[in-house]
Order: structure tokens, then C-alpha cells, then sequence
């Protein structure tokens, strides 16, 4: 087993969180988890400007304003972010 610097997710990565959450596939819970957990993991790394940014985006994706309120950020804001995303990658692609 190599150890050195861990490997952030790819673009395709990201890409399938979003469209999970949008979807159902998976829980915003889960997809929150899952982004600060690569955030803390990658904190020293060198990351993909466009990859550190949807990790930001999606790392407190399932925050409410009360137990029993809407998410802070609805599905169309989440599709909206998702857009950018796509359109950052080919930006720099």
C-alpha cells in the first residue's frame, strides 16, 4: 500500500452526487456526509478549483432551518448548481 497525498473525487464523482440528490438515489444526509468527509480528507491536497467548489456546495446540502423545515437549499437551487458545475468543467476542460 502507497501512502502519499489522498486522491480527490473526479468530476464524474461530483457530477453523480448532484444527480443523486436530484433523482433520490441518494440522501442529502448521505451526500453531505460524503462531501465533508472529502473536504477534510483533501484539506492539504491539491484539489480542482471546480471540484473544491461543488464539494463546498454540496457539504451542508441537507442543512434546514428547523427540524421540521424545507432544506435551506431546494432542488431547483441544487439543479442550478449542478449547471454550473457542468459548465465550469467545460470551462476548463
Amino acid at each position: 500500500m502507497t501512502i502519499g497525498q489522498p486522491t480527490p473525487p473526479s468530476r464524474a464523482d461530483v457530477e453523480v452526487r448532484f444527480t443523486a440528490i436530484l433523482n433520490g438515489g441518494q440522501s442529502r444526509d448521505e451526500v453531505d456526509r460524503w462531501a465533508t468527509r472529502a473536504m477534510q480528507t483533501l484539506e492539504y491536497a491539491e484539489v480542482d478549483e471546480t471540484i473544491w467548489w461543488a464539494l463546498g456546495m454540496l457539504s451542508g446540502i441537507d442543512l434546514r432551518d428547523g427540524p421540521d423545515e424545507p432544506y435551506l437549499h431546494d432542488d431547483e437551487q441544487v439543479l442550478g448548481w449542478l449547471t454550473e458545475f457542468r459548465e465550469r468543467c467545460r470551462a476548463i476542460s
